[in-house]
């Protein structure tokens, strides 16, 4: 949020000064609670030790003991437990029905005023109306969606009206290199299928 608000400032000729009491909050040593710890929580939790937070996860299978261990990572079998607990709460699971609106006026409701809700997974995980009640009633501090429902929104959506959010347009992979990568996986496939070999990145069906 002080980014985005921040350049503004910088840039608007309007300003004449910078204020002295304008503060952000420490990520640092902040407690991380991560929803979803498939291969992508699991990067999150690596990047996140560099930063030396506290790091809870939810997901529906532990994971080993090893690999908890070398993030420091801690499990809440209880998703209610790390909404409590953390300072950040960043969601990265898959949309299924299960996970369709995860994020309701409950779950919102036992976060700490002081928390942000990050969602870099599906919009639909989270209730969007509720999230714009508890934006502008301040259950919570902040969000910062990568992914809403739909993309873009309407523009007359009351999240985009907010001054405490950040949406970006799906963008977490939008990167010379992801892309280059992605479109080279496609094409390893397509050629192992033609030439009747192993398929690397076979998902199979549940």
């Amino acid at each position: 949020m002080y980014l985005h608000s921040g350049c503004q400032i910088t840039v608007s000729p309007d300003t004449k000064y910078f204020a002295v009491d304008w503060l952000g909050v420490e990520v640092t040593r902040a407690t991380l609670g991560i929803i979803g710890m498939g291969s992508i929580g699991y990067k999150v939790a690596q990047r996140a030790r560099a930063f030396n937070m506290r790091i809870l996860y939810h997901n529906r299978n532990r994971r080993r003991k090893e690999e908890e261990e070398a993030v420091c990572a801690h499990y809440c079998e209880k998703m209610e437990d790390l909404l409590q607990q953390s300072d950040f709460v960043m969601l990265v699971v898959n949309l299924t029905p299960e996970t369709h609106k995860l994020i309701g006026k409950k779950e919102l409701g036992l976060m700490k005023p002081t928390a942000t809700l990050i969602n870099i997974s599906r919009g639909a995980v989270i209730d969007q109306d509720a999230l714009a009640e508890a934006l502008q009633n301040k259950v919570i501090r902040a969000a910062a969606l990568d992914v809403t429902y739909p993309e873009p929104l309407p523009r007359d959506h009351p999240l985009l009206k907010l001054n405490n959010i950040i949406i970006t347009p799906h963008i977490g992979t939008a990167t010379v290199q992801a892309v280059r990568m992605m479109a080279e996986e496609a094409i390893a496939n397509m050629l192992a299928v033609l030439n009747g070999q192993p398929i690397p990145s076979e998902v199979f069906p549940k």
